[in-house]
């Protein structure tokens, strides 16, 4: 239900205050929207899942849906709000793409993460002139395009196929290209990262924002390029360059800056994305969860084998979205409330994408069997985020680079962070509460604190044991303290050339555990700042022991098993959730269908 002012008029309205004001109209678009998209299980609905097939079958772009975004207005959602648009926060952003991704994965690319990555610089790194010029461009419903990774040479960031060299009347000469960019062929901007110092090192790189329309035709060409599994239907392109002319006043920043905005944007990318991929996940385990509902006489009773199976494997799923949700919950809010620390969440949440979205989806066939392989209807959608999601996962912020940004950090933190930090501010894991503007400039590439950890600390010293659960929760917390202690001592022991050249499995597996240990802390966080009542299930200690339990056998911890009212309390929400069509996230959104 979409939470609105009191009742009384223009007064009443008026001394509503104006963070309430705020949650209420954010509420408002993400119901507007949801009710936009429709039922996605009717088969007449132009944006339903029959129709999301038909466009993937076809390898095209959702027409209908882009056509139904841009009655929202959802390029608004992209542009800074002193520049016109509604973006205020990177909270509001997920939340308003999230029935996007529920509903396609590759329209909400397309649409709109492709654009924001681009724009996102451009807010970042642009004069005022390019941040009006782009703002102006979105707001009147064009599309931008973004080309920093090079497929050529495993995504790697500074081996650039464009050069960019000084032209003798001025600008730039752009020579090389890019072979794969979703959205290039309909953009009306082109963010784009090319070397302009042949001399290797931190300041060989600077970004170009370019208007693809204005380039000289005889200077540069559009490649058409096909993706052969995931996000068909996005329009993928190459570029090529032969000494292509482009004036001074394309320059995104500095020159030879390119590196660290591109490093400093990938916090706020990296985020985005991973928190709107978890809404992909939500449709599955719903689809899931509708097939066997059906498929077992109308309830979730049948064979007790087969009941035990399928009721765990859905419950597990609820479990991994809960688990990773608190982690994207804390790394959306940390861009704003922690931003210097930003480096270290963004790239863990990342990291775990693959590890745990798209092992719970291939978990959730278990539910399907044979049904995994239906590619129409209401379960043809399940395949295709399959196919879609671990894309996400890919390029220049994929698990490698992820582990590039936290491993040389590590040994800094377990020196003077780890066990020594201030815990973190309530408001990172309130999923409603205010937050301060954005303030980009103040992302670190690396500072070598981190709060987060420091709430697992804290909260597991103060679990009361009044319950069964309670006291499983408190048993978990301790043991991934210890594991924690662990960590840090495994980290200080590695030899200087470790630390200087961190490439040993050592290090990758230290980083592994790190994530999640992370990801247990932003779930004991969550569940001891949100105990006010406003959301039961989530101060329940249920969820929080079994999300525990999942990470502690994870790092391969010796756990006693959970009380059976874990179990009991979570198949009911998610039946709950199921019957009352509302997401299976931590904000417990109502759906269409």
């Amino acid at each position: 239900m979409v939470t609105r002012p009191a009742t009384g008029g223009p007064a009443a309205l008026a001394e509503t205050p104006a963070p309430q004001q705020r949650e209420a109209a954010v509420q408002a678009r993400v119901a507007e929207l949801e009710a936009l998209l429709g039922d996605p299980t009717d088969p007449g609905n132009p944006c339903g899942y029959q129709a999301v097939l038909n466009a993937d079958r076809a390898a095209v772009p959702f027409s209908r849906g882009e056509g139904l975004l841009d009655d929202f207005g959802m390029n608004r959602e992209f542009v800074p709000s002193r520049l016109g648009g509604r973006l205020d926060s990177i909270d509001t952003l997920v939340r308003v793409m999230r029935p996007v991704f529920r509903r396609d994965v590759g329209l909400g690319m397309s649409y709109g993460m492709m654009s924001y990555m681009a724009a996102s610089d451009v807010w970042m790194a642009g004069s005022d002139a390019q941040q009006e010029w782009l703002a102006g461009s979105m707001l009147r419903g064009a599309k931008a395009a973004i080309a920093q990774h090079e497929t050529a040479h495993s995504n790697q960031l500074v081996r650039s196929q464009v050069a960019a060299r000084r032209a003798d009347g001025g600008g730039f000469l752009l020579s090389g290209g890019k072979p794969v960019i979703n959205n290039l062929a309909r953009s009306e901007a082109l963010v784009l990262f090319c070397r302009t110092d042949p001399a290797p090192g931190s300041r060989s790189h600077s970004v170009l924002l370019l208007n693809p329309g204005e380039l000289p035709a005889d200077r540069s060409r559009i490649v058409p390029h096909q993706m052969p599994v995931g996000l068909r239907g996005n329009a993928f392109a190459g570029v090529e360059f032969d000494d292509c002319p482009v004036p001074e006043s394309a320059l995104l920043g500095p020159v030879g800056s390119g590196i660290e905005t591109a490093l400093r944007s990938f916090q706020i990318s990296r985020t985005v994305i991973a928190a709107t991929a978890l809404a992909a996940v939500d449709t599955s385990l719903r689809t899931a969860v509708r097939f066997d509902h059906e498929h077992r006489g109308g309830g979730w009773g049948g064979a007790r084998s087969d009941s035990q199976r399928t009721d765990a494997a859905a419950t597990g799923a609820f479990v991994n979205l809960l688990l990773y949700d608190s982690l994207a919950l804390v790394a959306m809010r940390a861009i704003h409330l922690l931003p210097t620390q930003t480096s270290v969440y963004s790239a863990a949440l990342k990291y775990l994408l693959p590890r745990i979205l798209t092992e719970t989806m291939y978990d959730l066939s278990i539910v399907l069997g044979a049904g995994f392989y239906t590619r129409e209807g209401t379960l043809g959608i399940f395949q295709k985020h399959v196919r879609d999601v671990p894309v996400l996962s890919l390029g220049h912020a994929g698990s490698v680079a992820c582990q590039a940004t936290v491993i040389p950090q590590l040994h800094r933190l377990a020196r003077q962070s780890w066990f020594v930090e201030d815990d973190a501010p309530a408001g990172l894991f309130r999923p409603r509460a205010e937050l301060p503007p954005l303030r980009t400039e103040s992302l670190s590439l690396a500072c070598g604190r981190d709060s987060l950890s420091a709430s697992l600390l804290s909260v597991a010293a103060a679990i009361p044991g009044r319950s069964p659960v309670e006291r499983a929760l408190r048993g978990l917390a301790g043991q991934l303290v210890e594991e924690f202690r662990d960590l840090r001592d495994r980290v200080l022991a590695l030899e200087p050339a470790d630390r200087t050249t961190p490439v040993g499995p050592a290090s990758f597996a230290l980083m592994d555990r790190y994530a999640l240990l992370l990801a247990a802390s932003a779930v004991l966080g969550v569940w001891r700042h949100n105990q006010d009542g406003s959301d039961p299930f989530l101060a329940d200690p249920a969820w929080a022991a079994a999300a525990l339990h999942r990470i502690a056998r994870r790092l391969g911890a010796k756990v006693p098993d959970l009380p059976g009212e874990c179990e009991t309390r979570l198949r009911h929400e998610v039946h709950v959730r199921f019957s009352a069509q509302r997401s299976y996230d931590l904000y417990n959104t109502p759906i269409p269908g």
